[in-house]
């Protein structure tokens, strides 16, 4: 059996070294991907253009005013003196966001009466929008705490009109609020899928456009024996792509593994697995390799972007698309990176996942063998 197995994996490892262009597709794809979503597809919201209205004109309504700037989060685009300007402002993209300071605004801060302030958001991007409105009443509760301290400082006795609670946050795992942390466990997972799946069903339906196929199904090789050894040069192949990607993400945006590195690699294997048996499945329903490719990409692309979690919350969904979303094993294994890649927890916390993806491998392992031998009879 070994021998067999070890046969067929010393042909496809020929196979693949003989089309060095593959081969570089395979390898050099993942980290055009990474790259690609690690600079361009951030999902920070930075360098706002913000337009501010200022009716008050007072040391106070300016300091606000210099606030707003100073955080590096957003960016002057003018300031509009009509309701009509900042209308156009909004209205031509100029601006995202416009504050309007209305007259009396020192005053009211310094009579300790609400100082109200006009806030026009641009909703079209709806994401945007509703970070923009935090990022702005953040900064504004930032200003009124340090008005706050300074009149404490000044007069003692004021320093019980300070509000009784006081709140602190502390952001743990992604202290910095990168998007790209985020990010890095769906990319490696949907470059794995797609490199893994796409490969391994190619492979096989390379053989049947070739017609050695013919030979295989009526040589002693038995069916498991066959998907093991076409699978194997291409779980090394996928080993080598996620090592390849990991190292990059902490080479340029400095992603590090804080969870345990075994782990990480024993569940990588196991999410490997899972692929090539998908991709041996595709390969035995298409007769071409343009079919296969197609069918890949759907049965991949599609449900890790838009069901596993990688981009849209689960939590978010209806019942039914979160079971739908567990029927793709990118789901389990978003869940089990961002424990060991992001949260660095152990394996409490992501047993279950894991789990889910040793029975998801196993069952589209025999799969395909059963699919296979049924081809065979």
């Amino acid at each position: 059996m070994k021998h067999r197995i070890g046969a067929i994996a010393r042909k496809e490892f020929r196979h693949i070294l003989r089309d060095p262009g593959s081969l570089g597709a395979l390898l050099g794809l993942p980290l055009f991907l990474l790259v690609m979503f690690g600079y361009a597809a951030s999902l920070d919201v930075k360098n706002v253009p913000l337009a501010i209205r200022d009716l008050d004109r007072s040391p106070e309504s300016r300091s606000l005013a210099s606030a707003f700037f100073a955080a590096g989060d957003f960016v002057t685009a003018g300031s509009p003196e009509t309701p009509g300007e900042e209308a156009s402002a909004l209205d031509e993209g100029r601006a995202a966001a416009v504050i309007e300071i209305p007259r009396g605004f020192a005053r009211d801060l310094a009579g300790r009466s609400p100082a109200p302030l006009q806030i026009l958001v641009d909703g079209s991007d709806g994401t945007r929008a509703q970070t923009v409105i935090g990022y702005i009443e953040g900064l504004c509760q930032r200003y009124e705490q340090d008005l706050l301290v300074a009149d404490a400082a000044r007069l003692p006795a004021m320093a019980s009109a300070e509000s009784a609670v006081d709140v602190r946050a502390r952001v743990l795992y992604n202290q910095d609020l990168k998007s790209v942390v985020f990010l890095v466990p769906g990319l490696v997972a949907l470059i794995l899928i797609i490199t893994a799946v796409v490969s391994a069903s190619l492979s096989v339906v390379r053989e049947k456009e070739t017609g050695s196929m013919e030979q295989i199904l009526v040589s002693p090789v038995g069916s498991m024996e066959f998907i093991v050894g076409k699978t194997l040069p291409y779980a090394g192949v996928g080993a080598l792509s996620a090592t390849t990607v990991l190292l990059t993400a902490t080479l340029l945006f400095g992603v590090a593994v804080k969870g345990s590195l075994v782990a990480l690699v024993a569940t990588t294997a196991l999410f490997i697995v899972a692929c090539l048996g998908i991709g041996i499945l595709i390969s035995t329903i298409a007769d071409t390799q343009q079919v296969a490719f197609l069918v890949g990409t759907l049965a991949t692309l599609v449900p890790t972007f838009t069901l596993s979690g990688f981009i849209f919350p689960l939590r978010n969904m209806p019942i039914l698309i979160r079971l739908l979303a567990h029927l793709f094993p990118s789901t389990y294994y978003i869940q089990i990176l961002e424990s060991i890649l992001v949260k660095g927890t152990g394996f409490a916390t992501y047993w279950q996942p894991c789990l889910s993806l040793i029975i998801y491998a196993l069952a589209a392992l025999l799969a395909s063998a059963a699919r296979f031998a049924r081809s065979r009879g």
